[in-house]
C-alpha cells in the first residue's frame, strides 16, 4: 500500500478497544476447555502458543466490538488470529532481541488513564474482562508488544527518524502542485498475506471482518485488534490521502462509495485492504470556520422534568446563571469547572463550526463573540455555560510544516515494520499444528 500514516501512538488504540469492551455483554463466552486449552497450536521459534492463547485474542476481539458473534463466526476467526499472534511472537521476541523494555508500570498507567478519562473507578477493566471471560494478560501482552516494537522501529530508523527542512519544503511543493486535484478521508483494515498459501484463509477473515463491520462493529476498534498496519494504532484512520497516494484498485471503490461505506476485500501489495471512506475533497480547498472554547458543565442530581424541576435543579440553574455574569475570559472558564468538580473537560479541542451536527449549537458557536459567556443551555442531565476563545477562517485542504512532518515519519515507520517483518518471517522457524 502506499497510504500514508498518521503518527504512532499507543493510548486511541487502547481506548477504542477497552471501552468498547465495556460498552455491552458482547458475544457469548466460547472457551477451549480442558486439555483442549493447552494444546499447542503453533510454535516460534521455541516459543509456544496455545489454543487458549488464540481463545483469549477471539473473545476480545467479540467484546471489544459489542457484537453478539456466534460460535461459528468467532471458530472461522481461529486462523487469522493464530497467524495474528505469531507474528506478534516475533514481534516480542525482536523487542527481547534488542534489550527494549517495557516496563509493567507504563502498561499500568495507560490503562489507568483510560480509566480516568472515561470516570471507571481504578480496577474496571480487569474486573470486566475477567467477567466476560477474557484473561487480563491477553491485553497486557497486547499492549506491551505494541508499545515496544514502535520504539524498536524507531531503532530501525535511526537517523530516518529526523526530518530536515528540505524534506518537508519537498512535501508542501507536491501538495501545492496537486492544489483542486481529489483527496480521501479513509480508514483502513489491513490483513497481510505473507505465503500465496495464505490467501483464500486470509480473504475468509476479511470477509467475516466485513461482515461484522455491515453488521454494526466499530470500525476503529476492529482495525485496533486485527489490521497489520502501523495504522492500526489509530483505529486505522490514514487521515486526508491525495487520490495519487492511493493503489489505484482501491482509488477506484473510493471514488464509487459513499461515505461511511465499507469495502468488500481489495487486492493490494502484500494482502487484502478494506476501506471505509469518511470524506472527500480537494486538495488546498477546504475553508472551515475554527474555534477554540471553554465550557463549564454543572450536573444535575437526577433527570430533569422541565415541568417538574427540583430544588437542586433550580439551585444549579441560578449558579449557571451567577457563572455567565462573572465569567470575563476563558481562564475563568477554566477555573470555574474546575471548581464545579470538572465533570466535563473544559477544553473539547479545536472544533470545525460546520461540522457541528445540532443545528441551534452551531449557530452558537459561529456568533457568539468572543470572551462572552453563553446563556446557560440546559440538558436533560446538567446546564452548561460556553465560551469561545478565539474563531478563525482556515483553510485545512493545506496541510501545516507539523502535518507534513507526522506524515513523512509515518510512511518511514509504515516501511520499516513491513520490511522488518519479512525479514523476520524468513529467518524464523515456525510450526503451526492443526
Amino acid at each position: 500500500m502506499t497510504f500514508r500514516l498518521p503518527r504512532p501512538c499507543r493510548t486511541p488504540v487502547l481506548a477504542a478497544v477497552l471501552i468498547a469492551s465495556l460498552a455491552g455483554p458482547g458475544a457469548p463466552a466460547v472457551r477451549a476447555q480442558g486439555p483442549d486449552a493447552s494444546r499447542i497450536v503453533a510454535v516460534v521459534n521455541g516459543d509456544v502458543i496455545s489454543r487458549a492463547d488464540v481463545d483469549n485474542r477471539r473473545r476480545l476481539f467479540a467484546l471489544s466490538t459489542g457484537m453478539p458473534g456466534s460460535p461459528e463466526v468467532l471458530e472461522r476467526l481461529v486462523p487469522q488470529v493464530r497467524r495474528m499472534l505469531v507474528d506478534e511472537r516475533l514481534r516480542l521476541q525482536e523487542v527481547q532481541r534488542r534489550h527494549v523494555v517495557v516496563q509493567d508500570k507504563e502498561i499500568a498507567d495507560a490503562i489507568r488513564e483510560i480509566e480516568q478519562r472515561n470516570n471507571m473507578p481504578e480496577g474496571t477493566l480487569r474486573r470486566r474482562l475477567s467477567a466476560d471471560g477474557v484473561e487480563f494478560r491477553t491485553l497486557i501482552d497486547q499492549v506491551r508488544v505494541q508499545i515496544g516494537w514502535s520504539r524498536v522501529l524507531r531503532q530501525e530508523l535511526g537517523q530516518q527518524a529526523q526530518v530536515s527542512d528540505a524534506d518537508v519544503a519537498e512535501r508542501e511543493r507536491m501538495v501545492q502542485a496537486q492544489t483542486g486535484q481529489e483527496e480521501f478521508r479513509l480508514a483502513e483494515i489491513f490483513v497481510p498475506i505473507s505465503d500465496p498459501d495464505q490467501a483464500d484463509e486470509a480473504r475468509r477473515f476479511a470477509d467475516t471482518v466485513i461482515q461484522q463491520l455491515r453488521a454494526g462493529a466499530p470500525f476503529p476498534v476492529v482495525a485496533a485488534q486485527f489490521s497489520q498496519s502501523q495504522s492500526a494504532l489509530q483505529g486505522g484512520d490514514e487521515g486526508w490521502v491525495q487520490g495519487s497516494q492511493i493503489d489505484p484498485e482501491v482509488l477506484r471503490i473510493l471514488r464509487e462509495m459513499p461515505p461511511g461505506a465499507i469495502s468488500n476485500p481489495v487486492r493490494v501489495p502484500g494482502g487484502l485492504s478494506i476501506v471505509t471512506l469518511r470524506g472527500k475533497r480537494e486538495v488546498g480547498r477546504d475553508m472551515a470556520t475554527m474555534v477554540t472554547l471553554r465550557q463549564v458543565f454543572l450536573p444535575f442530581s437526577s433527570r430533569l422534568d422541565p415541568a417538574n424541576p427540583t430544588q437542586q435543579q433550580q439551585q444549579t440553574l441560578e449558579r449557571a446563571q451567577r457563572l455567565g455574569a462573572t465569567a470575563k475570559s476563558c481562564e475563568d472558564m477554566d477555573a470555574a469547572n474546575k471548581a464545579a468538580g470538572a465533570a466535563r473537560p473544559a477544553d473539547p479541542g479545536e472544533l470545525r463550526v460546520e461540522s457541528v451536527a445540532v443545528p441551534p449549537l452551531r449557530q452558537l458557536l459561529g456568533t457568539l463573540p468572543p470572551g462572552k459567556p453563553s446563556q446557560p443551555l440546559v440538558a436533560d442531565d446538567g446546564v452548561a455555560v460556553i465560551m469561545v476563545c478565539t474563531r478563525e477562517q482556515r483553510n485545512l485542504g493545506i496541510p501545516t510544516k507539523q502535518e507534513l512532518t507526522e506524515r513523512i515519519i509515518s510512511e518511514r515507520v509504515e516501511l520499516a515494520s513491513r520490511q522488518l517483518m519479512r525479514d523476520l518471517q524468513r529467518r524464523a522457524v515456525i510450526d503451526l499444528r492443526s
